[in-house]
């Protein structure tokens, strides 16, 4: 395998490609004459590191192939400032601890060295004694690839990839602007599409590359979003209970097999957003927990340092070395793997230091208050170096309270992010599809609600993997009624989620009107494709995400207030709402139409902006679909009867449980 010492070559010797951060000290010395800490770390890098600012510290920590006096070997470094004795162990020298010591690196806490004869593929760890009688062995925090778990070793490897996806990186910026369709298809890799037959393995990397492009591309998604890939010891986690920041989890394969994959998306045109979780880690003896034998990434304190949640460790985020580690890691995925976008996991619980606690157990900030403003400093900090150093990709908020400007820029106060989960517009529609129709003129604040709030953020409307766990039952179970309404019913939601302002996300299965609740250790049940109207939900799904590509109307101002009007969202008695999408031009004109009861509307009359034929773009009930084919045979024309303060309206035929998008030339 050929070495890649890209991060450690000098200036002079190779273009640095425009808007990337290149640490000082790099430019100090050639990596074949690396070999001690002290020569391996510019001061600068030193500096960086102490001072919370170092932003690639993964071409400096951990193990990297490196030459001295001509013998080839691997150099380590590892951070542990309360150790007294760190040596590296693996295959190498028989797991001696007493084998190949590392030194400390000036007053750094770092601790370095070099071990001839080291190649990649190799499993190794750092043993690490500390006073007071302590003394582990832990895998690397900067490891590129670890052991296959249940395994918990590092691996020394290297991450040279030829990528095929130019065209991709050059155009990006405008697939992933505020102004494009973002329609995102959120997978769980281990879970998706698994062997067909026993022991029912799930697809590895390569496997899945073609498979879940060609099918995102047949389906019109824009970009998927993967669960953590982030190395984790625990399947059943999803990925959320990390041990490796750096490292793709071996499951599926090497890193290479995981470029591979985001090549390939990339190469159909589906951007790639990883879920990234800064918010806790895993607390397994063998990994970052008391890494040293102090709270060294974590809080001493457990009312601040330990979730009780999810029974993780929080980071430290006012310690300067944990901020470094953690935005070396955000960057590391954009820079070595291309990845388009971070999905930030939990946010809210990084905000609050009461989140999820009782009185007396938690400890209030510098000022009394509740806020978490070390939390609150990294994310900013998060953000701006993520789009000054990557201007071409997005961040993304799972935040559930109303923290004012999420997504809006830090230097008006906001957190930075790109766009933000709306969970409230998530919790309001799947409670309001659950009700029994004959209830629901009582409810319908629970549709015109957002409204109010819409414009406060960028959004993005999730129907995630969070809802179809835990006893909540899928989607297709969440639509009240016999089955015939539940299919309609999906096929309404979905429709409405799509004409919506925001983006889109939509976890796997959903797009196939799954009918159990997701199981992390089985694939999606596929086999329900051969019944028409699973099929027919699929093939909606696939022409909503035709319209919004296509239709400026359904995406250029998708979080501005320019792109979105009512007609009417007052008829709680016949339980309907209308309203307008725009694009840009005035001509980007789009009517959607919404019937939240099983009861076919005749002669329904609707105000419309202007007169002309008004062609019935998709119709949910149509036959096609599954539905009953209630609909307007193509479109209507509009007349001269004044209605909902317009001088024409259109009298509509609204089928039953169905949507109807309609677009003219005002």
């Amino acid at each position: 395998m050929a070495h890649s010492h890209r991060g450690l070559t000098p200036l002079t010797d190779k273009a640095v490609p425009p808007g990337r951060y290149v640490p000082f000290g790099t430019e100090a010395h050639p990596p074949s004459t690396v070999a001690s800490g002290t020569e391996w770390f510019g001061p600068q890098d030193l500096y960086l590191f102490n001072e919370g600012s170092h932003l690639r510290l993964y071409e400096k920590m951990g193990a990297h192939p490196a030459v001295q006096g001509g013998v080839p070997g691997y150099h380590f470094a590892v951070w542990a400032p309360n150790a007294d004795y760190v040596s590296v162990i693996g295959d190498f020298n028989g797991w001696d601890r007493g084998r190949n010591p590392l030194r400390p690196v000036g007053s750094s806490g770092i601790w370095a060295g070099f071990v001839p004869g080291v190649v990649a593929g190799q499993c190794y760890k750092y043993h690490v004694a500390a006073p007071g009688g302590f003394a582990a062995d832990k895998a690397d925090p900067f490891a590129f690839t670890c052991e296959v778990p249940p395994k918990t070793a590092s691996v020394t490897w290297d991450l040279h990839y030829q990528w095929h996806d130019e065209s991709w990186m050059k155009n990006r910026r405008a697939r992933n602007a505020h102004d494009a369709p973002i329609s995102i298809y959120e997978v769980h890799l281990g879970s998706w599409m698994r062997q067909a037959d026993p022991p029912y393995h799930s697809l590895n990397y390569r496997e899945l590359g073609e498979k879940l492009a060609r099918y995102c591309r047949d389906l019109g998604f824009t970009h998927v979003e993967f669960l953590p890939v982030t190395e984790h010891p625990f399947f059943a986690s999803w990925g959320y209970q990390v041990t490796g920041y750096f490292a793709p989890t071996s499951r599926y394969g090497t890193p290479q097999d995981f470029m591979y994959l985001v090549d390939v998306l990339h190469q159909h045109e589906i951007g790639v957003i990883l879920d990234w979780v800064p918010s806790h880690f895993a607390t397994d003896d063998w990994a970052l927990g008391r890494f040293d034998g102090t709270a060294l990434y974590e809080h001493v304190d457990p009312r601040q340092g330990y979730h009780p949640d999810w029974g993780s460790y929080i980071f430290n985020y006012g310690r300067h070395e944990v901020r470094s580690f953690l935005l070396s890691s955000a960057l590391f995925w954009l820079d070595k793997y291309h990845v388009d976008g971070l999905r930030v996991d939990a946010v809210a619980s990084m905000l609050y230091l009461d989140y999820s606690r009782r009185e007396g157990e938690w400890v209030p900030n510098q000022y009394g208050g509740k806020e978490n403003i070390e939390a609150i400093h990294f994310l900013r900090r998060f953000n701006e170096e993520v789009y000054r150093h990557y201007p071409d990709v997005q961040t993304y908020a799972e935040e559930s309270t109303a923290w004012p400007m999420v997504s809006r820029p830090t230097y008006v106060g906001g957190l930075g992010f790109g766009f933000k989960w709306d969970m409230g517009w998530m919790h309001d529609t799947l409670r309001y599809v659950s009700r029994d129709p004959i209830h629901r003129k009582y409810h319908q604040n629970d549709l015109t609600f957002r409204m109010l709030y819409a414009y406060h953020e960028n959004f993005v409307l999730p129907l995630s993997h969070d809802e179809v766990v835990h006893g909540k039952g899928p989607l297709w179970d969440k639509c009240f009624g016999d089955e015939w309404q539940k299919f309609a019913g999906l096929r309404l939601l979905f429709a409405y989620q799509w004409a919506m302002t925001g983006k889109k996300l939509l976890f796997m299965g959903g797009e196939i009107a799954q009918r159990r609740e997701w199981r992390v250790d089985e694939s999606i049940d596929w086999h329900l494709l051969q019944y028409a109207p699973h099929r027919g939900v699929q093939d909606l799904v696939r022409d909503l995400n035709r319209l919004y590509r296509t239709e400026p109307a359904l995406h250029e101002w998708d979080n501005h207030p320019n792109g979105f009007e009512w007609i009417d969202c007052a008829d709680a008695a016949a339980s309907v709402i209308s309203f307008l999408r725009r694009g840009k031009s005035c001509e980007d004109i789009i009517v959607a139409v919404f019937n939240w009861t099983p009861v076919p509307r005749w002669g329904y009359r609707i105000g419309v902006p202007g007169p002309g034929f008004w062609t019935e773009l998709l119709n949910t009930d149509a036959a096609c679909y599954g539905g009953s084919n209630v609909g307007n045979r193509g479109g209507v024309y509009a007349e001269f009867v004044p209605m909902h303060g317009r001088p024409y309206s259109v009298a509509l035929n609204l089928p039953p449980l169905g949507a109807v998008f309609l677009k003219g030339r005002p």
